[in-house]
């Protein structure tokens, strides 16, 4: 029988840093609850983006597209793990078991789901509509899953650059996000603009090293110059408003990340620590504490069955005839509690069944021997993850393809490297 969440918070030790479990699940809260706001679905079946209807809506992703907050609490455990187990392959294994053993469920559940969808269709294909929609849309958070592995693999060497540099470590990976973008925009240099996938975040990342050794002393200035520089780049650069990927749109902000979106990271990782003292006091308080541990141990399941159970609610109206009034009219705002209420019902029924696979077995003794194996593995799972979140599991037998790195990839490509990955990185913390 598994410690409880009461247990588990009674038995915090008072040198850990609760803002930091507190930020880590508010953080994944935010993005839930704007994947379920944006949504904007018609009664037809198709899914639109409320941003996409209301373009006013877009400055609010300045303050909720919360992603950079969450990589900056990574980066601060990481750097923690790792000073404790600094073997690689051990560390990987350590830091990976509650992302890679939900993540490749999902994976498979979804996989399954979709090969009996298009199996049973006359024409093998998932069709245009709702299900369609879900098969290709319910993979897309995994770039967060792909993204975080990466900083996972990269931490080691990063931390050691940290330990060596400090602040100056973080310099060069902005100063490289800098050249890709003006290689990308001045220079018209093609496929540049995919290093910032790691120089971005990685950069926020290191963010969090600082953090850990107590060195982001003037928060207000890094809030300031970060806000500063958004808004200059978005005001006189290429760089559209929005802080989250856009429909249709030729330049995103998120995919690839641009210097505009590190600006970004920049003024929330100040901002947060700002409220780092009422925010310690709240997370101190017994009540509060209990929640934030309860969240933490399901906190992956939930963000990554999220969608699902939006789809599902949405799904059900239309198979019930519940009227869908038009995005963004007052009918549609009237209805959003509603709606949301019966997403988190459903994600808690997910979450119920699912939930078992996020508690990691026990780590097992490692020689320290595996850590050429840990590296293959983590960067297999890297791409395939990655490369399933572009291709989604709508073209399972119809050979679709995306586009992965200026390499074409498909769905069963995809899944087999991310299931190769996660077994190469689980032998290899085992060796």
């Amino acid at each position: 029988m598994g410690i409880s969440a009461r247990e588990l918070a009674a038995a915090t030790p008072a040198s850990r840093d609760r803002y930091i479990d507190l930020l880590r699940v508010a953080s994944l809260a935010v993005v839930v609850l704007g994947h379920w706001l944006m949504a904007a679905v018609t009664g037809d079946g198709q899914v639109g983006n409320l941003l996409a209807v209301v373009p006013g809506l877009q400055l609010l992703t300045w303050a909720l597209q919360v992603m950079p907050v969450f990589f900056f609490v990574g980066g601060f455990s990481h750097a923690l793990a790792h000073r404790s187990r600094p073997q690689y392959a051990g560390f990987l294994r350590a830091r990976l078991q509650r992302l890679l053993r939900p993540t490749m469920v999902f994976i498979a559940v979804w996989g399954v789901l979709a090969l009996a969808v298009q199996l049973l269709a006359a024409d093998g294909t998932a069709g245009p509509g709702l299900t369609g929609v879900a098969l290709r849309l319910v993979t897309q958070p995994l770039w967060f899953i792909g993204v975080y592995l990466a900083m996972v693999a990269f931490t080691p060497p990063l931390l050691r650059l940290h330990e060596r540099y400090g602040w100056g470590a973080f310099a060069g990976l902005v100063a490289g996000a800098v050249g890709v973008d003006l290689l990308r925009f001045a220079a018209g240099v093609p496929y540049v603009e995919f290093l910032n996938f790691a120089l971005v975040w990685l950069a926020v990342h290191q963010l969090g090293f600082l953090r850990a050794d107590g060195m982001i002393r003037r928060p207000a200035l890094l809030a300031a110059a970060g806000l500063g520089g958004a808004v200059a780049l978005v005001a006189f650069g290429p760089y559209p408003l929005s802080m989250v990927g856009m429909p249709g749109e030729k330049i995103s902000n998120m995919a690839p990340p641009t210097l505009a979106l590190l600006c970004h990271g920049l003024w929330l990782v100040g901002a947060v620590e700002l409220l780092k003292g009422p925010g310690t006091r709240l997370a101190a308080r017994a009540r509060v504490w209990r929640a934030v541990v309860a969240a933490n141990g399901i906190a992956m399941t939930a963000f990554l069955w999220h969608l699902t159970a939006m789809l599902g609610v949405y799904g059900a109206m239309l198979a019930f005839d519940v009227r869908l009034p038009a995005p963004a009219t007052g009918a549609w705002w009237a209805q959003v509690p509603l709606r949301i209420a019966a997403a988190v019902a459903l994600t808690a029924l997910l979450v119920a069944v699912f939930r078992r696979f996020e508690h990691p077995a026990p780590a097992a003794p490692s020689d320290g021997t595996g850590g050429p194996l840990a590296a293959l593995g983590i960067t297999l799972a890297l791409l395939g993850v990655l490369g399933l979140s572009m291709t989604g599991f709508g073209g399972l037998l119809e050979g679709h393809t995306a586009t992965l790195i200026a390499v074409r990839v498909t769905a069963p490509a995809a899944v087999a490297m991310a299931l190769a990955g996660w077994f190469l990185v689980e032998r290899a913390g085992r060796a």
